[in-house]
């Protein structure tokens, strides 16, 4: 079990760690600049967040199914979902294009975008928004490689999308002056480069798959429903996911330029640990949703223990170093001194952040694999009320501090009533596919 752990958690934490690192580097780029681009990029990609993210079911979902698929060996199955998928993303891309202006201004009242940056934060919006087919598909086709047990093809994909997305970045940012505007372009061009990356690497590997689509099997009314009816689920707890982050950078931002810039930069901390404790939470999606999918609850329950086991571990290495070296990697993000001094007296809050953030990021795995959207949807419902409650008794009195204590209270949450949840209704795992 460990040896199968490893080898889908190695390649996804390879993986998950370099989309960090292009935020980060967005963020040094605009660090080198003043807090109002860092301030400006950083509300212009929580944005697209908050759009991508409620649609990661094109993921998350297709992971599921497909693993389920996977370990009762229907090949119609697993590449039906594929296509299910696509057609999906494809079409909420299209809305996305269409109604490209009112989701701007909705987007930007919403993220209380100050005046001062508005400007800033519309042109990396309305250059951004043309990737949205792109990475739609991607989301797709990630999941989908996922849940047939190859971490390597996602692993090659995200390396591929974010060197071209860096290299473009710095050269439009730093080589031709587009500043927020080179960032935004960056992306647009990586993300229809993985897709063409990823259509060779589904032809290179799994082109006899092709042979299996039936366009009667692929609109079938019941599986059309489970699809959509399990990744209904997992939007909706998409969007009380990254409406409690979108939140955060709305109270941040309505606390001036400076805290805002500092919350931005002190938020690369959690995505750093989040997407390498990830990879074994994606481990335990393929496995768990594998097992399940044949039947095997005593392989189950260990890929869920084993998974505990090698995230946790993860968790308290990036604690350790957070300890040690908190205070260095805040330079790597800007070399604005009055931002480092800010950001200072938060720092014993992300040593906090992995230790209570990585319990619900494997939870979430195990509920994928399991399919249990619904599960998912109803515990992060939960999580969002106390979220939103701890803002509103502790800020009034420790400002900031009580923002950063309010989001460590709500990842403690999640993995809480997510453990009790599974005990209640999935302990012996009787149906649980």
């Amino acid at each position: 079990m460990n040896r199968e752990i490893l080898r889908l958690a190695i390649p996804n934490i390879l993986s998950n760690i370099s989309v960090p690192l292009l935020s980060s580097v967005d963020t040094a780029l605009m660090g080198r600049l003043s807090e109002v681009h860092i301030g400006a990029v950083g509300l212009g990609s929580m944005i697209f967040n908050f759009i991508y993210w409620n649609f990661g079911f094109l993921r998350m979902g297709t992971t599921g199914i497909t693993a389920q698929a996977f370990g009762a060996k229907s090949r119609s199955d697993m590449l039906h979902t594929l296509l299910r998928a696509l057609l999906v993303g494809l079409g909420v891309a299209a809305l996305l294009l269409l109604l490209q202006g009112p989701f701007g201004r909705v987007s930007f009242y919403l993220m209380n975008v100050p005046a001062g940056q508005l400007d800033l934060v519309a042109d990396y919006f309305y250059i951004r928004i043309w990737a949205a087919p792109a990475t739609l598909a991607l989301y797709a086709v990630t999941g989908w490689f996922l849940g047939m047990q190859n971490a390597v093809y996602p692993l090659l994909l995200t390396i591929l999308v974010n060197v071209i997305n860096i290299v473009c970045s710095y050269v439009l940012v730093w080589h031709w002056g587009w500043e927020v505007r080179g960032v935004a372009w960056g992306t647009v061009v990586a993300q229809y480069a993985g897709v063409l990356f990823a259509a060779g690497l589904f032809l290179y590997r799994y082109r006899e798959l092709t042979g299996t689509i039936r366009k009667a099997v692929l609109l079938r009314l019941g599986a059309l429903k489970r699809f959509l009816s399990i990744n209904g689920d997992i939007f909706l707890r998409t969007v009380c996911l990254t409406f409690a982050f979108a939140f955060f950078y709305a109270q941040s931002a309505d606390a001036g330029e400076m805290i805002l810039a500092v919350n931005v930069i002190l938020l690369q901390y959690l995505n750093w640990m989040s997407y390498a404790v990830d990879g074994f939470a994606f481990a335990s999606e393929s496995l768990v949703g594998k097992y399940a999918g044949a039947r095997d609850a005593r392989s189950t329950r260990r890929a869920i223990a084993y998974s505990f086991g090698w995230g946790m571990g993860a968790a308290l290495l990036f604690s350790l170093s957070y300890w040690g070296w908190g205070e260095p990697l805040l330079r790597v993000f800007t070399n604005q001194e009055d931002v480092i001094a800010a950001a200072l007296t938060y720092l014993p809050w992300m040593v906090v952040l992995p230790l209570a953030g990585t319990p619900c990021y494997i939870w979430d795995g195990v509920f994928i694999g399991l399919t249990a959207a619904r599960a998912m949807r109803d515990t992060m419902l939960l999580s969002l009320a106390l979220f939103l409650l701890a803002w509103f008794f502790l800020t009034p009195a420790l400002a900031n501090h009580g923002l950063w204590l309010a989001l460590i209270l709500f990842l403690l949450a999640r993995g809480a009533i997510q453990w009790l949840w599974y005990h209640r209704r999935w302990g012996d795992l009787q149906g649980a596919a």
